[in-house]
């Protein structure tokens, strides 16, 4: 791995730096850390007690999206902490004002994981459109009586309005792979894209309008305040009874019970969810509930992808404790 020109200094100062992994990071990029600096590693079964205590003396600090970062562990490292690297793209886990106040610089791991989420993505909307769950979930069990016309029928995806909430990397991606679906397709988000526009043919419009007009609607926006629950009882009531609703952004953003009342009541057409609010826990009624396809948090779950994200992390951290600037800096 290439870190610069500041890398022979760097080992030379490197029994001073500590850079503490809170729960764990794969080997293509914890060998970098190690080349330089006092790796700690307090593993996946940590609690928060442990942390608070690990953290003592760190100059560097990885985290990922399954432990929130705020005041108290920040002061639990000390005054000469330096860089939270975020193992993922988004960073609600992290308190930023508390990061800014402390001059502690906090980055991410955006791109590397772009196609891997967005393909993850469309593979949900095709399974759950399909209801692959359901029919695998007979077959398996031992319901299937042999081939029925009237059984396990599903929504097809071409010609088939898509929108997409939240057309960021990811969001632009997902864009890209359906657009040889034909239809139309439709986005959301702060600002128009006149350059995704131009080169996907899509058209941006409010939300309420995507909900209502889209026969696909992928979430693809970021956790927070802002986009907590967006998707809620009323939001849901705009959607075709045909929808198909895919969330591999953030739990938050839909209203889980809601979402499964929905699917019960047959008042939308199927979901595929990969985030659920308060992970690892799964709300029961989603689990019960007909028509959804679930994977457990795999959005960037590839070879590639993972791989690529821990070494990202690695050199964040190795830039901001070099004196150079981070390439994935977020404050």
């Amino acid at each position: 791995m290439n870190v610069g020109p500041e890398a022979g200094s760097l080992r030379s100062v490197s029994e001073k730096l500590k850079v503490v992994i809170l729960r764990d990071l794969l080997p293509a990029g914890r060998r970098s850390l190690e080349e330089h600096f006092e790796v700690t590693v307090l593993g996946l079964e940590a609690n928060r007690q442990q942390m608070l205590s690990g953290v003592a003396g760190a100059d560097g600090l990885v985290t990922d999206l399954t432990f929130a970062v705020d005041g108290e562990l920040l002061d639990a490292a000390g005054p000469q902490l330096k860089v939270v690297a975020n193992f993922g793209v988004g960073y609600d886990n992290v308190d930023l004002d508390a990061c800014v106040e402390r001059d502690v610089i906090v980055t991410n791991t955006p791109d590397v994981l772009t196609n891997a989420t967005a393909e993850l993505a469309l593979a949900l909307a095709m399974a759950a459109a399909r209801d692959l769950p359901g029919a695998e979930r007979d077959l398996r069990e031992g319901r299937w009586g042999g081939w029925d016309p009237g059984q396990w029928r599903g929504f097809e995806l071409s010609d088939a309005t898509i929108g997409v909430v939240g057309a960021g990397r990811i969001g632009g991606r997902f864009l890209e792979l359906v657009s040889g679906f034909g239809g139309e397709r439709l986005y959301t988000a702060r600002a128009s894209k006149p350059d995704l526009e131009a080169r996907l043919d899509a058209r941006w419009v409010e939300l309420d309008e995507l909900l209502t007009e889209s026969d696909l609607i992928s979430l693809h926006a970021p956790g927070g305040p802002e986009t907590h629950h967006m998707i809620d009882e009323r939001a849901i009531g705009l959607l075709k009874p045909t929808a198909v609703l895919v969330n591999t952004g953030r739990g938050t953003l839909v209203d889980s019970e809601a979402l499964a009342r929905a699917l019960d009541e047959g008042r939308i057409g199927a979901a595929g969810l990969d985030v659920f609010e308060g992970e690892p826990e799964v709300p029961q009624p989603l689990l019960e509930a007909p028509r959804v396809a679930l994977a457990p948090h795999i959005g960037s779950a590839t070879y590639r992808a993972r791989d690529a994200m821990s070494r990202t992390v690695a050199a964040n951290v190795i830039a901001v404790l070099s004196g150079a600037n981070p390439p994935n800096r977020v404050v």
